[in-house]
């Protein structure tokens, strides 16, 4: 009998450790896709050439696969320490730990090696290009640790349902969508040496800004009870197996316009109140 009820508490303990596994998966995600930037970079340089449709861009694509990799073990922690009744100031401190590896430094990494594998810059060009990807990082940075205190203090006030400022899975999604349609659009190769890195900073502003962003894993879990949600999520499904990354990249940057749309919404929708 007490061998039961030591096997019954070790298992309960080990089950414990699954979404700390799970974070840590995380991690090593976004590791591998750091390092699969830097071999991309490496590639290119050993073909002497700019980016183009050979291994190089393989290794960016892998990278941004890895990132979105990266974020299906970000839910899954979170969902698993609910299930388990495992949550812990040590989860949450490993978890956004884990974010900053994988949704700050990676992604800032691909936007610097992406970009400078495009083009052969001025002189002022990568000042350019390591202030808008430190932007980008600097915000994922505030923005996490930001989320960190609310999770800590247990703030009741906010809406579950919502973000504050654009979370950083959703920013890094934005950056890896951008990669996976560059082969696409080829004739636009020249210009995205100065698309890709605006788009980061701007993105690092939103991560800071307070815009509210749907929380997408609470929308998930109540797609059940909500009709209108189950029919949203069957489009968004539809559109990702008809166009693929095309569509992947349509459904994330209607979400990253959806946080501006809808703070301007509610500033309006106040100011008419108020007047009335």
């Amino acid at each position: 009998m007490r061998a039961k009820i030591k096997f019954s508490e070790l298992g309960r303990r080990m089950l414990k450790w699954i979404p700390n596994a799970l974070t840590l998966c995380n991690s090593l995600c976004g590791f591998a896709a750091i390092l699969c930037s830097f071999r991309a970079f490496e590639t290119r340089l050993g073909g002497g050439g700019c980016l183009g449709a050979g291994a190089d861009m393989k290794w960016f694509f892998v990278a941004a696969f890895l990132i979105f990799c990266a974020m299906i073990f970000d839910a899954m922690d979170g969902l698993a320490a609910r299930l388990l009744n495992a949550a812990s100031l040590h989860g949450i401190q490993m978890d956004s730990l884990s974010d900053m590896v994988t949704f700050g430094v990676a992604p800032a990494v691909l936007v610097v090696m992406v970009t400078e594998s495009l083009y052969n810059w001025h002189a002022a060009h990568p000042v350019f290009v390591y202030a808008c990807s430190a932007i980008y990082l600097g915000g994922a940075a505030l923005r996490l640790a930001t989320y960190n205190v609310a999770a800590m203090n247990n703030d009741g006030k906010k809406n579950p349902n919502w973000f504050s400022g654009m979370p950083s899975p959703g920013a890094a999604a934005a950056l890896c969508v951008v990669i996976f349609v560059m082969p696409g659009f080829r004739d636009f190769f020249k210009a995205y040496p100065l698309i890709l890195p605006v788009y980061a900073g701007l993105l690092g502003i939103l991560m800071v800004s307070g815009i509210p962003y749907l929380h997408a894993g609470r929308f998930l879990m109540s797609v059940k009870r909500n009709p209108r949600r189950l029919i949203l999520l069957v489009l968004v499904i539809l559109a990702a197996a008809v166009f693929r990354y095309n569509g992947v990249a349509a459904v994330v940057t209607l979400y990253v316009l959806s946080g501006p749309v809808t703070g301007i919404y509610n500033l309006l929708s106040r100011k008419g109140t108020s007047g009335a």
